[in-house]
């Protein structure tokens, strides 16, 4: 048996999905989280299997939640869910250690057929991810820059964009203020661009801001 923890703070989602999982002999889900802390404590009591995460959520994004239990829990299988298009998060999620991602317009089969193989330790692409993560290994030129970022500068970045200053991400993120000054600088070199609000033009252009 599968045991699946289901991580999403919109009550009519995880409904959708236990529906999907309860006609399923080998998949049961036992647990349910609606924000990011929630998740970390389900990860820590080893409650699941398999972590089914929203990206968007409120206390403690999917990106940060991910990065942490990645950090405490590497063994974790986690298949990220997102309504934001493939293209905006995938590539870097996976570089993170998510070992999946998916739409969460996906049909029910492709949903179970993930869970089973990010249960058995392997990883879950959907065609349309295969395709992105083979333009950004070809170092494909029309590749989003917001792509080259390591997953702990990606995560300032998004942060940063939110419009949040760099003494509360070096609170929230639990490092000095210097540490989080110098990510800052390599995200504004390596994405060219001058201040904050290039950041936040950036992240908007590109929906990958709530």
């Amino acid at each position: 048996m599968i045991r699946i923890a289901i991580c999403d703070d919109h009550q009519i989602v995880r409904a959708g999905f236990k529906q999907i999982f309860s006609e399923i002999v080998d998949i049961e889900v036992v647990a349910e989280a609606t924000n990011g802390r929630e998740a970390l404590e389900l990860a820590r009591n080893q409650v699941c299997d398999v972590m089914l995460l929203d990206i968007s959520m409120p206390d403690q994004s999917g990106i940060d939640t991910l990065r942490t239990i990645k950090q405490g829990q590497p063994d974790l299988p986690i298949l990220i869910l997102s309504g934001y298009p493939a293209q905006q998060y995938a590539f870097n999620v996976l570089k993170m250690g998510a070992n999946g991602y998916l739409s969460k317009e996906c049909d029910a089969e492709e949903l179970i057929k993930a869970v089973r193989a990010v249960s058995t330790g392997r990883r879950y692409v959907s065609a349309e991810v295969g395709e992105i993560l083979a333009r950004g290994f070809d170092h494909d030129a029309n590749a989003a820059i917001h792509t080259e970022l390591s997953d702990r500068e990606f995560q300032v970045f998004l942060r940063l964009a939110k419009g949040e200053s760099v003494s509360d991400i070096a609170v929230i993120l639990s490092l000095s203020v210097k540490t989080i000054s110098t990510y800052r600088t390599r995200v504004m070199e390596k994405m060219n661009l001058q201040s904050n609000s290039d950041l936040t033009y950036y992240a908007m252009k590109n929906n990958l801001l709530e």
